[in-house]
């Protein structure tokens, strides 16, 4: 082989030339470029972050990207923008107790027995909560070295053996049921049963009217509610009363005030926050910065505050350099209550019904995804249940989702903006399967009119083309009636019931006397 020496001798000091700008651009971005790079390929493998925002009885059309015409809700309506927002999202029991059990369980109330048949929630005082059998989204998360918190209402049981701390929760701060609980000069609840199992239904319709009026002009001390500081660690836990009665009107303040510390606190390990907030649960409270803002009324400016909060809350996450790695999920856990009152409740939209009925208000709730670059943008109107959220997260998360029996996987949905997994959705209130719904059509199995008595010839709504359930089509649609009664016996028959945890109290109380 023939060499060049002169061209031999030129790419030798080009390469010298070259070899020496690289090493200078190397040292002047050290600390700059390549650190930055570093920082980014560690955080795209470290576990994300985990955000849920449950809001209590917050209705469908309460928001102003779900089209409420005069309450502002800024934050939220970016997160939908940004994010996902489901048309058709539910929760399987329209109250809150068995709406929060599905969430951290992934699995349908008359599975873990965590309903009543005689009283839909649970009350203060009660001796039971959720099974230790059950494995929560925390237990599983904390499991694999995640940080786990709840702030705010947890509804699950009220004896401290069965505090959230005691379900794979580190921390709770927060109240133990529903603002509207140990209301002063209310019977207690077993002598309310006792007045209902004498027949004295016009004294409980007194109490319960008396108790109704409360909320047009509500004193937070009239309502004993007491706020709880719970944590644990590996040398055991300790449960801290702070107050009693909580003072309501600064607790959502308070609430996002625990929420940014734990975040702060956290930002350098995986966690798991969860924030339960107490409203807009009657009786309603805004802090005093947010009382007679909204042109919606008192409802409005209680609405307005918790938008001001997830604010915060995101606010937080992106000061800490972590909203790229955590996924906020945002919804409520059944419909306004319209039944307590009209002029102080929420707006199921478009919507027919509202708390404690399986008609599309009680049921069908707000929903948001986000998480930036990773989420796809859009509206879906994919059918999706809070049930779903427990599988969802274990795909994300690496966790197990075994238990899980009754969610669905979304992630697809959301990160290719692809079709849900979910095409049927089974409605329950007080442990009985009230309706049924499957692609655009649903099916009632009992009658709101008679006091939700069973149907003997079921009615059936095409949600696609009639959303406020006006129109029985059953005649004109037989065929349709059949697929669904048909997709109704396959769901029975795969259910596994538990006992009515809820009532066991008051069976108690019967086989006493």
């Amino acid at each position: 082989m023939i060499t060049n020496t002169r061209t031999t001798g030129y790419y030798q000091r080009c390469n010298s030339l070259l070899t020496a700008v690289l090493g200078a651009l190397l040292v002047l971005f050290s600390n700059t470029s390549i650190a930055t790079t570093d920082e980014q390929s560690a955080r795209e493998g470290s576990k994300p972050n985990i955000v849920i925002l449950y809001t209590d009885d917050m209705g469908w059309g309460d928001l102003g990207v779900f089209g409420h015409p005069y309450i502002r809700t800024p934050s939220i309506d970016r997160l939908a923008k940004e994010g996902q927002q489901w048309t058709d999202f539910y929760v399987p029991a329209p109250v809150c107790s068995p709406s929060r059990a599905a969430l951290l369980t992934g699995r349908h109330p008359v599975r873990t027995g965590l309903y009543g048949v005689g009283t839909p929630v649970m009350f203060p005082g009660d001796t039971r909560g959720i099974g230790h059998a059950e494995v929560t989204l925390a237990e599983a998360l904390k499991d694999t070295g995640y940080r786990t918190g709840i702030l705010g209402k947890w509804h699950l049981g009220d004896a401290p053996e069965f505090f959230p701390t005691r379900h794979g929760f580190d921390y709770w701060y927060g109240i133990p049921y529903s603002n509207d609980m140990q209301y002063v000069g209310r019977p207690s609840v077993e002598d309310l049963f006792k007045l209902q199992q004498e027949g004295k239904n016009a004294e409980l319709r007194a109490i319960f009217a008396d108790f109704l009026k409360s909320f047009e002009a509500p004193d937070h001390t009239d309502y004993q509610v007491p706020l709880w500081r719970s944590e644990c660690t590996k040398h055991g836990c300790t449960d801290e009363l702070l107050e009693q009665p909580t003072v309501q009107p600064t607790l959502t303040a308070r609430l996002t005030k625990e929420a940014i510390r734990f975040i702060t606190k956290q930002a350098d390990q995986p966690f798991f926050l969860y924030l339960p907030y107490t409203m807009p649960h009657l009786p309603i409270f805004a802090d005093e910065a947010f009382q007679g803002k909204s042109l919606a009324g008192p409802y409005g400016d209680t609405i307005e505050e918790i938008d001001w909060s997830v604010g915060q809350i995101i606010n937080a996450l992106e000061t800490a350099g972590i909203d790229d790695n955590t996924l906020v999920f945002f919804s409520s856990d059944n419909g306004p209550w319209q039944s307590a009152s009209t002029q102080f409740s929420g707006s199921a939209g478009p919507f027919k019904g509202s708390k404690q009925e399986v008609y599309e208000g009680g049921v069908r709730v707000p929903t948001v995804f986000w998480w930036p670059g990773k989420v796809t943008p859009k509206i879906t109107s994919e059918l999706g249940s809070v049930l779903d959220l427990y599988p969802t997260i274990a795909a994300i998360t690496g966790i197990d989702a075994s238990t899980a029996d009754d969610g669905f996987d979304l992630t697809d949905s959301l990160f290719t903006g692809g079709a849900s997994p979910r095409n049927e959705v089974a409605l329950y209130r007080k442990g009985e399967l009230r309706a049924y719904r499957k692609g655009d059509y649903k099916l009632h199995l009992f009658d709101r009119a008679q006091g939700g008595s069973p149907l003997e010839t079921p009615q059936l709504y095409n949600l696609k083309r009639d959303v406020a359930e006006r129109e029985n089509i059953a005649v004109k649609h037989p065929e349709i009636v059949a697929d669904l009664q048909q997709a109704v016996r396959i769901h029975r028959s795969a259910m596994i019931r538990k006992p009515p945890l809820f009532d066991q109290r008051f069976l108690d109380l019967s086989n006493d006397e």
